[in-house]
């Protein structure tokens, strides 16, 4: 093995494929995130960092699993230091507050259940509190692409730790924005699950009834594997529910806001220039798209820091701050401290409440089947200018973030263009909780066709047979139903379970049946990769004379097997099989 086998940017599905071929082994990329992490020391990107002693238990565990049934099998992971590791620091970003995690993050705990390797805690803005990774004792967390940027926060290191190739995932936090923010900085999706629908428990709180833990990715199909690992409510969470996913479609309707929007920081002009790009490319893409007024959910985004509902950040830790005098970061500490106004009394928490009820309502009505589609941020800034405004700068990054999770809203942050040469645009999509599985597809639809390829299946990866959750488990999605080309013959082949074995002919063919399915290329390596032979993956002309990739069986196969060709496909085989017909 050689350290240039091991990919810079990691996902899931690159990672699976290099074990799965022997390519490295997880000690092997472990080593590999050790150095890169030492190379760059000055990004400030951990707490605690990438070390062999705290991992090698992990790696020990995998000895007894099994890859093929542990879909996190090797994935090496970060995590934001206010989410607790058993027997690792836990620090909020202040040292003074550190102490050692008993026991894991339930989050965490389902993701080392499901295989996967915690290799180290990242920076982070002071307990969770700011949008631009400065904030911490710990050194301002440098842009992986432009050094002299902010990274955004507060899950400031998380999303450098993925861009910078430390890790294939991360875990972030998210209240205001800290779980997209970064996201859109570095080119990755942020993935903000409902309320409650991961559970907290073992996170240091920054507004304990809407804090969200997160992910971030290089990939949206890793962004879903995850949510489908760590989804679901826990007993011990108090604020985690039963959230469950319905079935994936599409948005009726794409909602942009109505109006010029506000721009901000040093590239404000390149900012919405690339704004007005994705908003066009949008409406001439064939989808529904009407406009909305978004007035009412800034306004319930200042209610988050200008009003009432900031006391519920200085609950949780006016007693440390008191115990603890000049431990707190001093921007930190004044902005937490705003929450003891007196001002903000028990009658204007309840007006704020009241307030927030009803924009809830009036968002929930337009958002009805359909997807809201914002900047992730309107500008960005150098670290120069929020050390010389820390409030102001800090304040702006938040302007289509904020309203979130007061309004219980899902929302994924997801690439989107580039402001200029090391500076991603990012837009995030907003749904109702009940329709985050549309937000998905939204998102899938949004992914630049480059990224995903037509696989043809024409037996057990088809919808309702045995191998679709498969298909659905690396990404993929139902595209439509097709034939091939007159020149193929279908053999039910010996194996246990029966597979078809779809062999081109050199004498008289006839269409077989097909399904055509949208995969990300990202996880084709790994699909291929765990095909077993006499199948392989090959060329297949379809009845329209497009070429797509498709299973193809070797012809030497089917010498020992039936042909079923006249039945046209995989799915009358299996119904003759049921009433006994040969």
């Amino acid at each position: 093995m050689t350290v240039n086998a091991i990919p810079k940017m990691m996902s899931i599905s690159t990672l699976r494929t290099g074990y799965l071929r022997g390519s490295f082994t997880p000690a092997e990329v472990v080593e590999s995130i050790i150095e890169r992490a030492k190379d760059t020391e000055d990004y400030h990107v951990w707490i605690t960092p990438p070390s062999r002693e705290r991992i090698t238990p992990y790696l020990e565990k995998l000895q007894h699993l099994s890859i093929t049934e542990y879909p996190l099998w090797g994935i090496p992971f970060a995590i934001k230091d206010n989410i607790e590791v058993q027997g690792w620091p836990v620090t909020a970003g202040c040292p003074e507050f550190s102490s050692v995690s008993e026991q894991h993050a339930v989050v965490v705990e389902r993701l080392i259940a499901a295989g996967a390797i915690p290799v180290g805690k990242t920076n982070l803005d002071q307990f969770a509190t700011g949008l631009v990774g400065t904030r911490s004792p710990y050194g301002e967390t440098c842009n992986a692409l432009r050094p002299e940027l902010i990274s955004g926060g507060s899950s400031s290191g998380s999303a450098v730790a993925v861009a910078l190739g430390q890790a294939a995932f991360s875990l972030g936090t998210d209240t205001a924005g800290s779980g997209r923010i970064p996201a859109a900085l570095h080119g990755l999706v942020g993935y903000k699950p409902a309320v409650g629908a991961w559970p907290s428990a073992g996170l240091v709180p920054a507004c304990r009834s809407i804090d969200c833990i997160t992910v971030f990715t290089h990939d949206l199909e890793d962004a879903v594997s995850v949510d489908r690992i760590v989804r679901g409510p826990h007993a011990e969470d108090a604020f985690s529910k039963t959230r469950p996913l319905e079935p994936t479609r599409a948005p009726a309707k794409w909602l942009l806001p109505k109006g010029e929007l506000t721009f901000f920081g040093p590239f404000a002009e390149a900012y919405e220039t690339t704004w007005q790009t994705a908003k066009q490319a949008l409406l001439q893409s064939g989808v529904h798209v009407e406009e909305v007024d978004i007035s009412m959910l800034q306004e319930a985004a200042a209610l988050l820091y200008e009003g009432p509902l900031v006391a519920e950040r200085w609950t949780d830790l006016e007693m440390f701050a008191q115990q603890h005098p000049g431990a707190l970061f001093p921007v930190t500490e004044k902005v937490l401290r705003t929450g003891s106004k007196e001002t903000f009394t028990a009658a204007a928490l309840f007006r704020a409440q009241h307030r927030l009820a009803e924009i809830r309502r009036s968002t929930a009505e337009w958002l009805h089947n359909a997807v809201l589609v914002l900047p992730t941020c309107g500008g960005t800034w150098t670290r120069e200018q929020v050390q010389q405004d820390p409030i102001q700068t800090n304040s702006h990054m938040g302007l289509y973030t904020n309203h979130c999770n007061l309004l219980d809203l899902s929302a994924i942050a997801v690439p989107a263009g580039k402001v200029a040469e090391d500076m991603p645009f990012g837009i995030t999509l907003f749904t109702l909780p009940e329709q985050e599985a549309s937000m998905v597809e939204a998102a899938r639809i949004l992914e630049p066709h480059h990224k995903r390829l037509l696989v043809a299946v024409c037996g057990l990866h088809m919808r309702g047979m045995s191998l679709e959750p498969q298909m659905t488990g690396l990404g993929a999605f139902f595209v439509e139903e097709t034939r091939t080309a007159p020149e193929y013959r279908l053999y039910k082949l010996n194996t246990s379970p029966a597979k078809p074995g779809l062999v081109t002919s050199l004498e008289e063919g006839t269409s077989i049946d097909l399904e055509l399915w949208s995969m990300p290329l990202s996880s084709f390596g790994s699909f291929t990769a765990a095909i077993p032979a006499p199948l392989g993956i090959g060329k297949i002309k379809l009845q329209d004379g497009r070429l797509v990739s498709g299973f193809i069986c070797e012809a030497s196969a089917a010498q020992d097997a039936v042909d079923m060709s006249h039945l046209g496909g995989w799915r009358n085989i299996v119904a003759g099989d049921a009433v006994g017909t040969k």
